[in-house]
């Protein structure tokens, strides 16, 4: 429709019945329930429909960057829910970055988990459950498939 067309529909000199051809009639939003009039924040149902079925399968990480040793607290809430934790301490003095190591080794001895250190001042909390492969291939510490002489 052109932009004349659309003006004149718009004030209503002309009947615009010709966009309706535009539309499928097929397509549903979706029940019209008013399941979001419970909860404010969600717009779109579908995004707590994926992060429900996030929760269900485990397969969310959290990341976490302290700036003080107060910080420690969401991380142990994670953690604690089940939620495998990257810690980067990169942001922290030395001295609050040993605390929360300290904190955290203690938390993930004390709920049967795990504590890896992936790069500097960077660790990685994992749940009982969890079970961390390594990336490195086998063949590599054997001379590997490129070693040709």
């Amino acid at each position: 429709m052109g932009s004349v067309r659309k003006a004149s529909a718009w004030l209503g000199l002309v009947d615009d019945n010709d966009d309706e051809r535009y539309y499928d009639d097929d397509y549903a939003e979706g029940p019209d329930t008013g399941e979001s009039v419970g909860n404010p924040w969600v717009t779109d149902p579908r995004v707590r429909v994926a992060d429900e079925a996030a929760q269900d399968q485990g397969t969310r990480i959290a990341t976490v960057t302290p700036e003080s040793f107060r910080d420690a607290r969401g991380i142990g809430e994670l953690f604690r829910d089940g939620v495998p934790v990257i810690v980067n301490l990169t942001a922290m003095e030395s001295a609050d970055a040993k605390r929360v190591v300290d904190f955290a080794a203690g938390l993930t001895f004390g709920l049967r988990g795990s504590i890896e250190r992936v790069a500097t001042r960077v660790f990685l909390l994992t749940p009982a459950d969890y079970k961390v492969v390594s990336g490195e291939a086998r063949g590599h510490r054997n001379g590997g498939f490129f070693n040709q002489s």
